[in-house]
């Protein structure tokens, strides 16, 4: 395997002769509508829409609940633009909030703090297939009279006490990015129990398309229909779920063992009420060894050993820079998010990776780290 593969799918001949399958019936929608009810069931929810990103199954559902202009909608600052990009696009504003140092994900205190009349949403992040403590964001959610909206596109195959990722809030949404544990090369899911919002949903999903004349349009809306190809990929993937899930864990276990040496490092949250599916590994420096990602990334790259930065926050971004959002004020008011994002990185998890590779990263993060003397060496 090349060092330099960080993340990637894995697909096999029984995806291959699904793909086959649909391309015998080019004008179906079969697969589509085969998966979508699948990976709802899976997820414990009643229904299912298939998009061509996860961006725009969370633009869906927040056009689908009427978010506009002048709303504001609460999300974590540590997470990627997919999480916020639909919140722009209906005209409103996200709230940057801070996270937790723990779980990576948004910090409910937090939340309280910054809900104001604008509010219309909340949007939490399963980080890396983390989890936030769901039952206070719930509460805050019921308290304030607030849609909670969980973006589960890093967490498939995650848990919080023995809930599978996905089940939270009115509605979650996948990714199915050519990083992702399933994989579609790019793809998305939104998944929900409100029939009244799925309705909605699904009829902005495709154009604002009248139901009962098909050429109508009734309202000017998106095209976010996936391909029936698309879902038969995904229908392939599906059929192997807990093969992949148990792949990313395993690769997930390598580095846990390997790493289990260092003092004061965080990886991805495991504990008695979490079980993380580790869509991708990644690893927080304690602030006792004085390690940026940056140094990190530098140092593991002069070893060949390329990796990637955790997630940066989104109130840094240029791109949000460009609309107002000042970095000063946020690194005041997202400390959290800020400090955590700085001593970060993710680890290569390709379904390739070999335990010789991974062990090979972690001796030389042990090896940068002893440099500094903050590593604690094993007995023999």
């Amino acid at each position: 395997m090349e060092k330099k593969l960080i993340a990637g799918p894995w697909w096999t001949e029984l995806e291959a002769e699904i793909i086959k399958d649909a391309l015998n019936n080019p004008h179906s929608y079969a697969y589509v509508e085969k998966f979508e009810k699948e990976f709802a069931n899976w997820h414990g929810r009643k229904f299912g829409l298939m998009t061509p990103n996860c961006h725009q199954a969370i633009h869906l559902l927040l056009k689908a609940i009427g978010i506009k202009k002048g709303d504001k909608v609460i999300a974590p600052d540590c997470t990627w633009i997919g999480t916020t990009a639909g919140i722009d696009y209906c005209g409103a504003t996200p709230a940057f909030c801070d996270i937790e140092e723990d779980t990576w994900c948004l910090d409910p205190k937090n939340v309280e703090k910054n809900i104001t009349p604008e509010t219309k949403a909340i949007i939490t992040v399963d980080l890396y297939g983390n989890m936030p403590k769901m039952e206070e964001l719930t509460e805050i959610a019921r308290k304030h009279n607030l849609p909670l909206i969980e973006d589960s596109a890093e967490a498939l195959g995650s848990k919080y006490k023995g809930v599978r990722a996905g089940k939270f809030g009115i509605g979650s949404t996948f990714s199915f990015h050519r990083t992702k544990t399933l994989s579609t090369g790019e793809g998305g899911m939104l998944i929900l129990d409100d029939e009244e919002i799925f309705e909605r949903a699904k009829f902005l999903r495709d154009c604002g398309r009248s139901v009962a004349k098909p050429y109508q349009i009734d309202e000017i809306s998106c095209k976010y229909m996936p391909s029936n190809i698309q879902a038969a990929l995904a229908h392939g993937q599906f059929l192997r779920i807990n093969e992949l899930i148990g792949k990313k864990r395993e690769i997930f276990s390598w580095y846990r063992k390997h790493l289990s040496s260092i003092e004061d490092i965080c990886l991805n949250q495991e504990n008695e009420n979490v079980e993380n599916g580790a869509w991708a590994t990644s690893l927080v420096f304690g602030k006792s060894h004085n390690m940026s990602k940056e140094k990190m990334i530098e140092e593991l790259t002069k070893l060949e050993l390329p990796t990637r930065p955790f997630f940066q926050p989104l109130s840094s971004q240029p791109g949000y820079m460009k609309k107002g959002f000042n970095i000063k004020e946020y690194k005041i008011k997202n400390p959290v998010a800020y400090n955590v994002s700085s001593r970060g990185i993710t680890l290569p998890s390709a379904f390739e990776l070999t335990e010789e590779l991974a062990k090979e990263y972690c001796d030389g993060i042990k090896n940068i780290l002893e440099k500094s003397k903050f590593v604690k060496h094993e007995t023999h």
